[in-house]
């Protein structure tokens, strides 16, 4: 291969390296996650998210983005949705980080439940919904209390199994060991 062939495939190649190594900053610094916070949000969006007006500087990102979906869908609910929407933000905003936490949680099980359970467990909560609230207080008094699971204890952990003292490397391991006289 001729030597100045040879040098000009070198330099392209140093070239290509240094553009990628260039490239490299730009592609790893990805844009942060901004949304508005409640001053920059409009008229609409205020008065659909107002339940959340006292937290919504304090919540993360991407959860505003959920909540701006939702204020965005909002005019063309019906009323019935509409009013159901402002009760479960009101009682979202109710919650204590720790309930929100277990609701998030719950939520995500219940979207991995076949739709078959899910529609039993639905028709299950309109049954016990239907009940007149005697019959709740008497089913809430006879269930039985769980500890939240943070109160839960870890399990124990198991017995440390007996090490066996190590072979002297000249010596070969032998299934039975006799004792020393």
């Amino acid at each position: 291969m001729d030597i100045s062939l040879r040098t000009g495939l070198w330099t392209l190649s140093i070239l290509w390296l240094c553009g990628l190594m260039a490239a490299q900053p730009a592609m790893a610094a990805l844009p942060e996650l901004t949304q508005p916070s409640w001053s920059q949000l409009n008229v609409q969006q205020r008065h659909t998210l107002a339940p959340l007006a006292a937290e919504w500087d304090s919540i993360e990102p991407y959860r505003r983005k959920t909540w701006l979906g939702i204020a965005d869908r909002y005019e063309k609910m019906s009323p019935d949705e509409k009013e159901r929407i402002q009760e479960r933000m009101r009682s979202w905003a109710k919650l204590a980080p720790e309930e929100r936490r277990v609701a998030r949680e719950k939520y995500k099980v219940l979207k991995k439940v076949d739709p078959e359970q899910r529609e039993s467990l639905r028709q299950n909560w309109e049954d016990y919904k239907a009940l007149p609230d005697t019959e709740k207080q008497r089913l809430k008094d006879s269930a039985v209390r769980r500890p939240p699971a943070s109160m839960i204890p870890p399990p124990p952990k198991p017995p440390a199994q007996r090490k066996l003292p190590p072979t002297p490397r000249n010596e070969k391991p032998s299934a039975v060991r006799t004792p020393p006289p």
